[in-house]
């Protein structure tokens, strides 16, 4: 299932807003939530993740976006629902990824990677020439 916030600024106290939505009715369920590396998401003394026991966080590597489902879920989202669209307000975009969210999350399930076989390469000549 897809949670959707939206907010006019992205800052910490967005962000533990949308958390409190993510995690509420779940007090007695393991969560794991995996972030990218967004200030908002990393701060030094983390108070609000010392109140929810229940809650880990897990980071993607910097400059690995590739491994942040959320952004396979936002290709989905624009190519199914806003490329091509023509909005005049905040609010249409909005409703158009509400609507859309609502019916992903009709069938929605877990993605998976499957790789059926994987090959080792070697550096390309050039590469190698290069560390002589």
């Amino acid at each position: 299932m897809v949670k959707t916030g939206h907010y006019n600024h992205r800052k910490r106290r967005q962000f533990l807003d949308f958390m409190n939505d993510v995690i509420t009715g779940y007090d007695d369920k393991e969560i794991y939530v995996i972030l990218d590396n967004l200030n908002t998401h990393k701060p030094k003394h983390d108070r609000w993740l010392q109140r929810h026991k229940n809650v880990h966080l897990f980071y993607t590597p910097t400059h690995a976006s590739w491994l942040n489902q959320v952004e396979i879920w936002f290709s989905i989202l624009w190519r199914q629902a806003l490329r091509g669209a023509n909005f005049t307000s905040y609010f249409q975009v909005r409703k158009a990824i509400d609507a859309f969210t609502e019916v992903h999350n009709e069938t929605a399930a877990p993605f998976e990677w499957k790789a059926k076989e994987v090959h080792q390469s070697t550096m390309k000549d050039i590469y190698k020439d290069l560390c002589k």
